[in-house]
Formats: C-alpha cells, structure tokens, sequence
C-alpha cells in the first residue's frame, strides 16, 4: 500500500465504520424511523455501481454557457442552467443533482434562464433581526417549493457562519453575531426548505467570515473557541435542521484548507457530530485529490479548479491504492443516502406552476418583523397625514428596494436582470447591484394621498439640501451594496451619503433615515437626525413594508443581530486582513478575540456601541418581570412580558448569561417574540442549551457545566438589562 494510503487508512476505516453505526443506530441527527431503510437501500445500490459510475457522482459540473466546453466535458444534455449539476445513473434509477443558490430565492444568474423569476426573500441579517424563527422556516419553505416547481432538487442555502467582521461581503446572507440566535433561524430555515421534498446546504464551514482574497485567507483561532461560537453555531443548527449536504468555505481553517481540513470534516463533523450526509464542495475549493480522504466527499463546479480532481485523478487513485476504494463508497453512499432521505429519489420534482402572490405574503412578513427602527426622538414616527410637502431623496427608490449582490442575489417576479458591476472573473456574472421592483416612492405616495410627494436622487448634495429646506418633511435613503467577493472597505455609506444626509439634515430637522445596507453602518449624522429605521435588503415587497412602518400600519418589531460599532476603531481589526495582498498570498486572520465576538467584545473591552446588538424600538413599550430560575441538571427560567403602551405590538424579551464560577461573561442563552395587545401581560418559558452556558473542554473533549452558581439577566438588548437572578447548576458533561 502506498505511504499516502498507509497513514490514512485507519482514519478512513474509523470514519466509515462510525457513519454506518450512527445511521444504523439512528443517532440525534437522524430520524430512526427512516433511517436503517435509508442507509440500506444506498448501500444496496452503491454496490451495483461501476468504478466509472461512483467517481460520475463525485464530481459536478457549473452548466451555464460561460463556461468553456471541451470534448471531455460537454454541456449535459438534461441539465437546468444554473449553480450546479451532478449525473446520475439512469440504469439504478439514481437521479442527477440539479442544484441552485437558494440563500433569497431560487437565482437566475445573468438571467441564463431567460424569464425566470423567482419570489425575493429579505437579506438573512433581515430575517434573523426579526428573532422570530418561524419566518425562518416559512421562508426555507417557500424557497424550496419554488425549487422544485422549477426541477431542481437541491438547495445551495443555510449560511450560518458567525459575523466576526462587519465589513463582511457576505453577511446579508448569514444570521448574525450570536450563536444561539443563528444556529435557531439556520436550523429553520433548513428544516423548512427540507420539509418540502429537497436537499439542502448549510454552509459554509467553517469559520469562513471575509470574502477579501478568501482562496488565500487562513483563519487562525483556537480549538475551544471555535467549539465555543462558529462550530457550535453549525453544530445546533445542523441537529435542528437536519440538512443533508454541508458545504466546506474557501478559506483554511488553521493551515489547511476547509474542503481538506480532515480535522474539520472528519474528527469533528462526521466523528463528533455523527454526520450523516455528505460534504460538497464550495464552487472553485478544491485544490487536490486526497481532499476525498479528508472528508470532502464531492467536488462541485470542476471546472472552477485547476483540475478535476474527483474525476481521471480520484479514479486514478483509486486504481492504484492511493485512495482506499473504500473510501469512495463512503462517498457514493453518502450521496445516496441524501437522495433517498431528502424523497427526491422516489418524488422527484417537477415543473409546475407557482403561487407568487402567497409567497410574497411570506416574504412580506419576514420584511415587517426583521425591520429596526433605531431611534425616534419626539415620536416623530410613525408620521401623521398632515403634512403637505414630502421629499423622498434616494438613488433608486422611484425603481425598487435594494439588493445583495453574489450567489444569492434574486432575480424577482417581474424584475429585471441587475446591471453587472466591473469585474474580470467568471463571478462577475453573479456580482450585480439589483433592486426588486417595489418601489419606496410609490409606497410613500401611496398612504400620503393628501400630500405633495417630490422626489430627489440624492447624488448631488447641494440640490437635496435646497429642496429639503421646501419640504415639511424629508425621507432619506441610505444606501449600502454589499456582494459576495467583497468586503467593504469601511462602513461609511458609499458614494458621499454621509455628507449629504448631514446637508438634508441641516437644512430640515424633521428628516427620517431609512438605511438599506448589508450590515452595520457608521452613522457621522445620527444626532442631527430624530428617526433612523434600519430596513436592511428587504425582498419582493419591501418598498410597501418601509411605507408602513413610516405611517403606523405596521408597528416595527425587529431588533439587531449585530452590533453596531462607532467606527472601526472598536473592532477587533481595524485593519482588513488581506487587503494588500495580491492573489495566490495566503495570509492569516488571527481571532484573538477567540470566543468574545460582537456584544461579547464589546463588554470584554468595557467599550460603548453605536447600537447594541439586541436593540429595536417599537411605538409601543413593553415591561418585564417576574424572572424566575431553577437550575439543578438544566437551567430553565420563566418571566412575564407586559405591553405597557397604547398599541398592539411584539416583544422580543433576551435573557443573557452573565456570570458563570469562572468568571464575567456575556451569552445570549433564550429569547422569544410575542404578540400583546395594550395591558396584555403572558409569561413566557424558556430552557437554556448547556452548551451555550458551559465550556468545551479540549483534552476530554466535551462540554463541561462547572458546579457553581450562575448569573441570569433578563431586558431588551445585550446592553439594557433590567432584571437579575441566580441559580445553582450540577457538574454535567456533554459529548462535544
């Protein structure tokens, strides 16, 4: 046997034996009921397959006509345009893998699918501010029926990936800064799209937070904090939702490669965790044939790689030993399993007509819950109809409401096709700034029919402070794009915003903010202005939405699921990792900030936000009390919600850890949302995750809850709490 194959082979025999156990003993992440038929049938079908069959399954194919065909890879006959296709082997009835970015909404890259829509979801940092996971799962859900209405059977969906960074380029597409927070509304919004006869993603893992040369950025951090936040953030999720595909980044995780991290993908994910389904790749993430033997178990998109790995040189390997054939099984079965557990092997989908108009019910209500209104000094909202002069200034709002850029980026029911921005590479295709036909101006107009309704662009800064002085009240919008292969550079409000805000601002004090933006934002005018609504990216009715929050129709109830810093300054890196560097240089993303990200940080370095994370208003106020703890074996806690104003509203109550026997700390560990009319008051329970409360202890490895007394603190934000308790909790450990 050659060296390669010796020193792996009891670590690949470890991993398969350990895949077959846990399905057939039906473990957390899967359910028995289906599982031992599951299991068994791909085992039966994989060992009818030809060598040439099984390394057919392991390597995809990107089917859009910009990738150059050669005789060796022709366009296959019966793909769908779009993210991916794997073949399948008809003679086994095994279906191929028609799969899509789904993260928004079922894409339609540069329109390769002439006249193909598809329903816009809010941005995911939208959803996640609605801490309502149910929006999650309707979501999900409505993505997927979508999907399969249009043939495909797999969902390229479910960023979970922690914002360590607010300059992200892709944190529109993830939940947030907390654990808790987004493990919930990932796991939903997986189980959601899953319950809908599909494959679905989570991605992308692990610890993949930058997109600023991220084939070379090597994210450095150690084993009990990444346990402590960005794994177990995957690891909750993944036992919530079920997903049957997980998708590894582009980026290393300390030296190696996400998608050749054998720690990453085979000790952790299919060794700790028990995964069941199988790992692809992320599109171009490949860089070698014994990744197989590391846990990746299918390359996607091969022509994004410099070779096709998991084709001629897997089946190379193979021949010759260097990869046990054991081990493509494994990968086949996986790929199998997925099929036959997810219902597309035996309820394939087909195309069939679709409810727009439903689902954009949804995602309208995902809109109304996931907006913030962050400040309203003199209750200046919601506004009145009184007055006569309103100017609306804003890049684009007389078209539509603003949209992420990248892989998730909708194209939506009767929308048009995004305007490419300048790029070079096959992703500028999918790197567009786009704004989903629902107009903010019309909206506006719409519910002040007595009123003079002007409109502005907003792009020079002396004509929008000279109509402002005219108008008896001015909404602005502030835009900010952000996309997939992008980080931005700070977290000003691009192309002089800021300055003219200030100028509007100045020139009329009743002006209303209301911010379009893929995440955190600095706020250079925010005491000149007396109300700011944070409407993020707000999908196929979001120009609606904002009118009806600014007029009262609806009452805001969204809160932030990242903090909003002051400056940069305040950050862990003020300094973008990487930004200089030119292609092919890795670098290291060094997280000395360990398990402290976002609120946590900012009570570690005793520092003041801008916002904290947790923070909404609402027009309405609402009371908590009553907090009551018992602890023992479990920490389970209740306490009373009162709406203490004159209007319907939602509370969104967090509780939060505060003190465990080592020490200060900061975690959110419960929240809730309800719905209560004036003077209703309902009391809610909750029951914290001993993970999120204890520590994960490297040598057992597992999570230890230390005996001890721990202190509990219940309010409106990470940074308002208003009600304390303790409780003593048992020695517990749990398997990592």
């Amino acid at each position: 046997m050659h060296k390669l194959a010796r020193s792996l082979s009891y670590a690949r025999a470890h991993t398969r034996a350990l895949f077959l156990t846990v399905l057939m003993t039906g473990s957390a992440l899967v359910s028995p009921a289906w599982a031992d038929d599951a299991v068994k049938r791909a085992a039966e079908i994989e060992a009818q397959m030809t060598l040439d069959e099984r390394i057919a399954m392991v390597n995809g194919t990107w089917p859009v006509p910009w990738v150059t065909r050669t005789r060796d890879n022709p366009q296959p006959e019966d793909a769908i345009p779009a993210a991916g296709y794997v073949p399948g082997v008809k003679r086994l009835n095994i279906p191929p893998l028609f799969e899509t970015d789904a993260s928004l909404g079922v894409t339609n890259p540069s329109d390769v699918r002439p006249g193909d829509h598809a329903t816009a979801l809010p941005s995911a940092l939208s959803t996640a501010a609605s801490f309502n996971p149910k929006l999650a799962y309707d979501g999900g859900a409505i993505i997927a029926s979508e999907a399969r209405a249009k043939g495909f059977n797999v969902l390229l969906t479910g960023g979970v990936n922690l914002a360590r960074d607010p300059r992200n380029g892709r944190n529109f597409e993830y939940f947030g800064e907390d654990v808790w927070l987004s493990a919930l509304m990932a796991g939903e919004a997986i189980r959601g799209a899953q319950s809908q006869k599909i494959i679905a993603t989570i991605k992308h893992f692990a610890v993949n937070d930058s997109e600023t040369n991220r084939d070379w950025s090597n994210s450095v951090i150690g084993e009990q904090a990444m346990r402590e936040t960005d794994l177990l953030a995957f690891q909750i999720a993944i036992e919530r939702g079920k997903p049957l595909s997980v998708m590894c980044g582009y980026n290393l995780v300390n030296g190696h490669y996400a998608c050749g991290n054998d720690h990453l993908l085979n000790t952790v994910l299919k060794g700790d965790w028990g995964y069941t389904g199988f790992v692809m790749s992320d599109w171009g993430a490949v860089k070698a044939t014994d990744f197989a033997v590391k846990g990746l178990d299918q390359q996607a998109a091969k022509e994004l790689d410099a070779q096709p790995w998991f084709g001629a040189p897997l089946k190379a390997a193979i021949e010759t030993g260097d990869v046990p054939a054991s081990r493509l099984s494994d990968m086949v079965r996986r790929i199998l399993y997925a099929q036959i557990a997810s219902g597309i092997f035996d309820s394939p989908p087909h195309k069939t007509d679709i409810d727009y108009a439903a689902h954009a019910r949804i995602s309208r209500a995902a809109a109304e819950e996931g907006m913030v209104l962050l400040k309203n000094s003199g209750d200046l909202l919601p506004l009145g109809r009184e007055a006569r002069t309103i100017l609306v200034i804003g890049d684009y709002v007389e078209k539509g409401v603003l949209s992420g850029g990248g892989s998730s980026n909708v194209t939506a029911v009767s929308g048009q096709p995004g305007v490419p921005m300048s790029g070079e590479t096959l992703f500028a295709q999918y790197v567009k700034e786009q704004y989903h036909p629902s107009a903010p101006l019309a909206a506006i107009r719409a519910r002040a029919p007595q009123a003079t309704v002007l409109f502005d662009n907003g792009r020079n800064t002396a004509e929008a402070a000279r109509k402002a002085v005219q108008a008896d009240l001015v909404i602005v919008f502030g835009n900010q794009w952000m996309t997939e292969s992008l980080d931005a550079p700070n977290l000003d409000l691009p192309r002089g915003q800021d300055a003219m805000i200030s100028a509007v601002a100045s020139a009329n004090p009743k002006t209303v903010v209301v911010l379009q933006t893929g995440g955190p934002v600095t706020m250079p005018w925010l005491s000149k202005v007396p109300a700011v609504l944070q409407a993020w990216y707000s999908g196929a009715q979001g120009g609606e939405v904002i009118a009806d929050i600014l007029f009262g129709d609806v009452n805001p109830s969204g809160h932030l699921p990242m903090t909003f810093p002051v400056s940069l300054g305040q950050t862990p890196r003020p300094n973008l990792p990487g930004i200089d560097l030119p292609e092919k240089v890795q670098f290291d993303v060094v997280y000395h900030e360990g398990a402290d990200i976002g609120y946590r940080w900012f009570k570690r370095t005793k520092q003041t936000p801008l916002f904290p994370f947790g923070f909404g208003l609402s027009y309405t106020t609402f009371s908590y009390s009553d907090l009551k703890l018992s602890g023992g074996d479990q920490l389970r806690l209740s306490f009373k919600v009162t709406n203490t104003g004159q209007r319907p509203g939602k509370a969104v109550p967090q509780v939060y850890l505060t003190q465990t026997p080592d020490g200060a700390t900061q975690r959110l560990i419960g929240f809730d949302k309800v719905d209560l009319k004036p003077g209703e008051t309902r009391t809610l329970t909750l029951v914290a995750d001993l993970r999120i409360v204890g520590q994960f202890d490297t040598q057992s490895p597992g999570w230890v809850i230390k005996r001890g007394v721990y202190d509990v603190a219940l309010g409106h934000s990470a940074a308002d709490l208003i009600e304390t308790g303790s409780v003593r909790l048992e020695t517990r450990r749990l398997k990592p």
